[in-house]
C-alpha cells in the first residue's frame, strides 16, 4: 500500500500530462456522456481472457483463477505476460496494456477478467486502444485499482464495465451468485441484496456496520470504486463525472485521517456535489478506536457525507471482502438509503 501512495500521484500527473500534450484535453468531466454499449452476456463454456494489469501474480494465483473459473463452467485463457515481474508490476506499462488491447482484439475471448488488482492501472490509461475497446465490446471485470480501467473505459468508450471480484477473490459463493446474476442473468430489476454475515469476525466488526448516513431515495447511473483511485484521478482527463449519479465507494487499510482526506477532496469537486447518491461498501481496515486524538471510521464518514444532504449509506457488500457483489458502471440503478437498498433498474448485459 505504501508503494502506491508513493507513486500513484507522479504517474497519474504524468499520464495526464503526456494526454494532454497529445489531445488538447482539458478537463475530463465537461465530456458529453457517449452512446451506452452493454457487452453480450457470458454463457457456460465461454472463453475468459484473464489480465494483471498492475501488481505482479504468483503462479498460485493464477492457478487458483483458471480453476474457479473452470469450476463455475467457463475455459480460461492468459498470456506470458501476466507470469512475470517487472518490480512490483506484473509487466511493464506497455506490456500490461498491450494484454489488454489483445483481449479486446481477440474474437477468441468472450469475456476479461482482472486476475488481481494492485498499483499501476493509472500508467497505463495513455496507452490503451480506446477505439478497438469501443468495436469488440465485451465484459471487462475488477475491482481495487481496476476502479481506474473500468470508469475510463465506460467515459471513453461508454463500454459498460464491472467492478466485481478478481480472480483471485472469486471462489466465494456470495461473490459468484452476484456474478453469475448480473453478468450471465439479464434483468430488467435486480435487488443487490447484502450477504448474511455469518462469520463472528465480520459480524461484530465495526468495519461491516451497516448504516444510513442520510436517508432519501435517488435513481442514477452507477459509477465508482477504491476512494483512493476515485481521488487520483481527479484533475486528470479520466476524472469521473459524478453529476446524476450514484457514487459508490470503498477502500481498504486506509487509517480515517486518510478517509477523511479523500473525501474532503471529494467534496470540493463540483460535480460530486451533483451526484444523486453515495453508497459505501466495506471499508475493510480502515477503523480505528475512538481515542482522545483519533476519530473513528464512521465519524469521519459520516462528518464529511452527511452535510452534503444526499442520500448516502455504509456497509453494503462490496469492496475488500469476501463477499464482492458485481456492480455494473453505466447502468441505472436506484437507491434506498433508509432500507439499505440497492437494485438495478436496466439489464448490464445484451
Amino acid at each position: 500500500m505504501s508503494k502506491r501512495r508513493n507513486f500513484l500521484k507522479s504517474a497519474t500527473a504524468l499520464g495526464a500530462a503526456t494526454l494532454l500534450h497529445q489531445t488538447g484535453w482539458s478537463h475530463a468531466s465537461t465530456a458529453k456522456p457517449l452512446p451506452k454499449i452493454k457487452p453480450k452476456r457470458l454463457q457456460m463454456g465461454d472463453t475468459i481472457g484473464l489480465v494483471a494489469p498492475g501488481f505482479a501474480l504468483d503462479t498460485e494465483s493464477i492457478y487458483l483463477a483458471v480453476d474457479t473459473l473452470k469450476k463455475m463452467g467457463f475455459k480460461a485463457f492468459y498470456t506470458d505476460r501476466i507470469e512475470g515481474n517487472h518490480g512490483y508490476f506484473s509487466n511493464t506499462d506497455e506490456e500490461r496494456a498491450k494484454d489488454i488491447n489483445e483481449m479486446f482484439a481477440n474474437p477468441d475471448i468472450d469475456g476479461i477478467l482482472c486476475a488481481r488488482g494492485g498499483y499501476g492501472c493509472t500508467r497505463i490509461l495513455d496507452l490503451l486502444d480506446y477505439e478497438t475497446i469501443a468495436n469488440n465490446p465485451k465484459a471487462f471485470i475488477g475491482f481495487s485499482d481496476i476502479t481506474a480501467l473500468i470508469n475510463t473505459f465506460y467515459k471513453k468508450t461508454g463500454l459498460v464495465c464491472f467492478h466485481g471480484p478478481v480472480g483471485k477473490t472469486l471462489d466465494d459463493e456470495y461473490s459468484q451468485a452476484y456474478f453469475k446474476k448480473v453478468l450471465m442473468e439479464p434483468q430488467e430489476v435486480l435487488p443487490i441484496k447484502n450477504a448474511i454475515l455469518e462469520d463472528p469476525k465480520q459480524y461484530r466488526n465495526s468495519e461491516y456496520y451497516r448504516y444510513t448516513i442520510t436517508p432519501g431515495t435517488a435513481e442514477g447511473e452507477l459509477v465508482g470504486g477504491s476512494l483512493s483511485l476515485v481521488t487520483a484521478m481527479i484533475g486528470t482527463p479520466y476524472e469521473i463525472d459524478f453529476t446524476d449519479r450514484i457514487v459508490f465507494l470503498e477502500d481498504v487499510e486506509e487509517a480515517p485521517y486518510r478517509i477523511d482526506r479523500m473525501l474532503t477532496q471529494l467534496t470540493q469537486v463540483d460535480t460530486f456535489l451533483k451526484a444523486k447518491g453515495i453508497v459505501f461498501g466495506v471499508c475493510k481496515g480502515c477503523d480505528r478506536k475512538r481515542t482522545t486524538d483519533n476519530f473513528t471510521l464512521k465519524e469521519v464518514i459520516t462528518d464529511r457525507i452527511a452535510p452534503l444532504g444526499i442520500p448516502a449509506v455504509y456497509g453494503m457488500s462490496f469492496g475488500h471482502i469476501p463477499q464482492n457483489s458485481t456492480l455494473p458502471i453505466g447502468i441505472k440503478a436506484r437507491f434506498n438509503a433508509y432500507k439499505k437498498q440497492l437494485r438495478l433498474v436496466e439489464a448490464a448485459v445484451s
